[in-house]
């Protein structure tokens, strides 16, 4: 049986959105003097990452929109100050200026494109919007190797959730078992790919931070890779059929 697509996640995949993101909100933080009620800057860090994940929760499950939880992640990190939606969306502006300058591809991105640009064909789902990983992907000059751009605030539906797995694959016009999934969290990326009939690529570049073999393990399913330079060798020989766990 063989693989003909790849469907990528974006952040912390294909972009180090962790880097920008803490490089970004240090800038960010200093620039708007707020590190001192934090009593470092890593208490502060850990807060606003606390909050967007709180936040990002919410808009997962549909409780609220993607504009939604920015202005919830501002409120929320500024201890529930009363500010309107513009003021909520000015301070995330001034935030973003910041992150986009951090913006980087990792290091074997390119490579593994470039490995398999003639072999298979490209598309991206991302749990994010549109408008935001259209801009990402052109301002990081890769938007042209997919063919297609899927996000969950237009599809209606988020990772891990089958139905969004399974709009990539009708836009690629290819069956479940034909399309491979990478992503870089074990149970949204991993399990969910998994559970919608994909091959199911786990892109742990933290090596399962830290954790017991036995701990590593999200499903059957899912190959763990460590580096994308391990992408082309898995796809092409199809390891789904046959062969062991690549966890442990």
């Amino acid at each position: 049986m063989t693989i003909s697509a790849v469907v990528w996640d974006v952040d912390d995949t294909l972009f180090d959105y962790t880097t920008a993101d803490r490089q970004g909100m240090r800038k960010h933080l200093v620039a708007e003097g707020l590190f001192d009620g934090y009593g470092s800057a890593e208490a502060a860090l850990a807060r606003w990452r606390e909050v967007t994940d709180q936040q990002w929760a919410r808009f997962a499950a549909g409780e609220r929109g993607f504009q939604d939880q920015r202005r919830d992640r501002v409120r929320v990190f500024l201890g529930g100050q009363g500010l309107t939606d513009d003021e909520a969306d000015a301070w995330f502006q001034r935030y973003i200026r910041h992150y986009e300058a951090a913006w980087s591809l990792f290091p074997d991105v390119l490579p593994a494109l470039e490995a398999l640009s003639a072999s298979h064909r490209h598309a991206v789902l991302s749990n994010s919007s549109l408008t935001v990983q259209e801009h990402k992907l052109r301002t990081l000059g890769i938007r042209d190797r997919f063919e297609a751009v899927l996000c969950a605030a237009e599809l209606g539906v988020s990772k891990p959730e089958p139905g969004a797995f399974r709009a990539a694959c009708e836009a690629l016009a290819l069956p479940p078992h034909e399309v491979a999934y990478v992503g870089d969290h074990p149970e949204i990326d991993g399990r969910g790919a998994a559970e919608a009939g994909l091959v199911s690529v786990w892109i742990d570049r933290g090596g399962a931070a830290g954790q017991p073999a036995g701990e590593a393990v999200v499903h059957d399913a899912v190959h763990r890779i460590t580096t994308l330079a391990e992408l082309p060798a898995l796809v092409r020989a199809d390891t789904r059929f046959g062969a062991p766990s690549t966890f442990g």
